[in-house]
């Protein structure tokens, strides 16, 4: 198995980069939905995994005792349809609409985007530099998210993530946060769901079926993205935390084991270059990148976005 991600690409690696303006937008009041947010009681969890499947440079390891608060988070990653509303409500503008281009990945492009478009990664030439892609353009100009209001919204950056957060009274979860309420009260398992991958038999997750990155043969249904609430839930009632879309977490991304911020509500290191990201995307695939195990870490910087990363939220409970 390679030991490097097909999910994640970053505008440092591009020659295209440049400075992003910072967090501007307006705070608006009673928009939390608490039909939409799962209670997680809190408690102490055993964190990461020393799995022979998983990715030791990642730092999924060592497993650690990591007691964490309770919180409220999301069901499910925000969808378009709700994203939409923020952007409405504030005139937001997204970091890729800044920039003027974000990465898609190459067989979701129309046959005049790709001709036009650019492959700027050269040790992942399936991502593709469109100009004009964002997220209520997911795959460029000629694309929209029309029907697609349900699904999780992408190109979105991690600045834009917290934007949302801001405007809508919650905030990104801590990594540790996420993965106990990813792990739906299992302990130690590979995914959300146990230790099998399809359970009887049956696909519970979107990710990548076929010959990556030629040749995806859709067994789970889907090429790109899902509705967000697509498949069984966990235990806790959580959608989708594996497979689907990478989902922002506050922290800064650290391969050092000692700098994740001790075993007490750790939020990671105070300073880094890149975000942690967790969950895995419709991309993942045994053969290459298999991130869609609950323990799994990837990264991002700040201001990058691709076809596959959305997030979703978490809410303290003093809210209510």
């Amino acid at each position: 198995m390679k030991k490097t991600s097909c999910c994640s690409v970053s505008r440092l690696q591009t020659n295209k980069a440049k400075e992003s303006e910072s967090i501007k937008v307006k705070q608006s009041a009673n928009k939390i939905e608490r039909d939409k947010l799962i209670f997680i009681p809190g408690g102490t969890f055993k964190m990461g995994t020393e799995d022979q499947e998983g990715f030791p440079a990642d730092a999924e390891g060592p497993i650690r005792e990591v007691k964490v608060d309770p919180f409220y988070i999301d069901a499910c990653a925000v969808t378009n349809a709700e994203f939409k509303a923020f952007i409405e409500d504030t005139g937001y503008v997204t970091d890729a609409e800044k920039f003027g281009w974000t990465f898609v990945f190459h067989l979701l492009l129309s046959e005049t985007t790709l001709l036009h478009a650019s492959h700027a990664v050269a040790n992942t030439p399936w991502w593709v530099v469109v100009e004009g892609a964002a997220w209520d353009h997911p795959e460029g100009p000629d694309s929209s998210i029309e029907n697609r209001m349900d699904h999780p919204v992408v190109h979105v950056s991690w600045n834009d993530a917290v934007a949302y957060c801001n405007w809508a009274g919650k905030r990104l979860p801590t990594e540790a946060e996420w993965e106990y309420a990813a792990r739906g009260g299992l302990e130690q398992k590979r995914y959300p769901w146990g230790n099998e991958l399809m359970p009887e038999g049956k696909h519970v997750c979107n990710i990548w079926q076929g010959d990556f990155p030629m040749m995806n043969t859709k067994e789970d249904g889907y090429l790109a993205t899902a509705p967000a609430k697509s498949f069984p839930p966990n235990g806790f009632g959580l959608y989708q935390t594996a497979g689907n879309v990478w989902e922002w977490c506050n922290d800064w991304f650290t391969d050092q084991p000692g700098q994740k911020g001790g075993n007490d509500n750790p939020n990671g290191p105070k300073l880094g270059v890149s975000r942690v990201t967790r969950g895995g995307s419709y991309l993942c695939h045994h053969s290459y990148c298999n991130r869609y195990r609950v323990a799994a870490r990837s990264s991002n910087t700040p201001d990058s976005s691709t076809g596959n990363t959305g997030f979703r939220c978490v809410a303290d409970p003093h809210i209510y």
